[in-house]
């Protein structure tokens, strides 16, 4: 792919793509980071190591970097799932839920924490870390909500601005004749006449749902996703796969 071509696909909708964050002007927008994660697979007897946090820090550390080259940051936007467990914080997620807040203070003066379907009882993590904590949250044009559910005003609210949301953790499964490489990806689209961005998850123990696969969660994409278009991301290189529809027609 050419560098011209890699320049257009890192933009959508006029945001650009920085690994897995999407960067509109002065704001980072980053999801699904299912802090412990680890704790929650070691008590369902599954042993992994608790490598995830020093993973995502390092990770954010680089996209700081580069998109600090494009326009410095000076908010981040959390959309949903800090934290995985449905009851209430492990022990892991208070404290990795706390320390990645502080962690982020050193990059940008301004945190918003987006309520995830994960994200029981962290309200009061946020209050105690002046972090603001809402349902959803318009930066410039973009109207972002986690996308576990449609809102009942989501016509008024998303009136004239492009929707993103995360929750899918979407993913495309890139198909050999002896196996399959899962790669991380944004998927645009639309959805009731709105331009609608899928980000991926900022998550490490799993690459996430496979859109060639259907049986998709999102409400906001339960039809018409075979017109979405696949923008892999791997180490800050940026793919562009075409549609869902281009896709699923090379494996058949």
């Amino acid at each position: 792919m050419k560098d011209s071509e890699i320049y257009k696909y890192s933009e959508i909708y006029g945001a650009r793509i920085i690994d897995l964050a999407l960067q509109v002007d002065e704001n980072l927008i980053i999801a699904d980071l299912h802090l412990g994660y680890e704790n929650a697979l070691i008590n369902e007897g599954i042993l992994i190591p608790k490598f995830q946090y020093r993973k995502i820090t390092n990770r954010l550390e680089k996209i700081f970097q580069a998109a600090n080259s494009y326009c410095h940051v000076k908010r981040i936007v959390i959309n949903g799932d800090l934290k995985h467990e449905f009851g209430r914080s492990s022990r892991q997620e208070y404290e990795e839920t706390t320390e990645l807040i502080n962690f982020l203070k050193n990059y940008a003066c301004e945190i918003v924490l987006i309520r995830g379907n994960h994200d029981n009882f962290v309200r009061t993590i946020a209050e105690n870390s002046n972090v603001k904590f809402c349902e959803n949250f318009v930066v410039k044009n973009f109207f972002i909500l986690h996308g576990d559910k449609i809102p009942k005003n989501f016509d008024n609210l998303a009136k004239n601005k492009v929707v993103v949301i995360a929750h899918e953790h979407p993913c495309v499964g890139l198909r050999t004749s002896e196996r399959t490489e899962k790669m991380k990806c944004f998927l645009k689209g639309n959805f009731e006449g709105k331009n609608l961005i899928v980000i991926p998850a900022f998550n490490f123990i799993t690459e996430g749902t496979d859109v060639l696969q259907g049986n998709l969660l999102s409400p906001f994409l339960k039809n018409n996703v075979e017109n979405f278009e696949v923008i892999g991301v791997e180490n800050f290189e940026v793919f562009y796969f075409g549609t869902v529809r281009d896709l699923l027609n090379l494996n058949v």
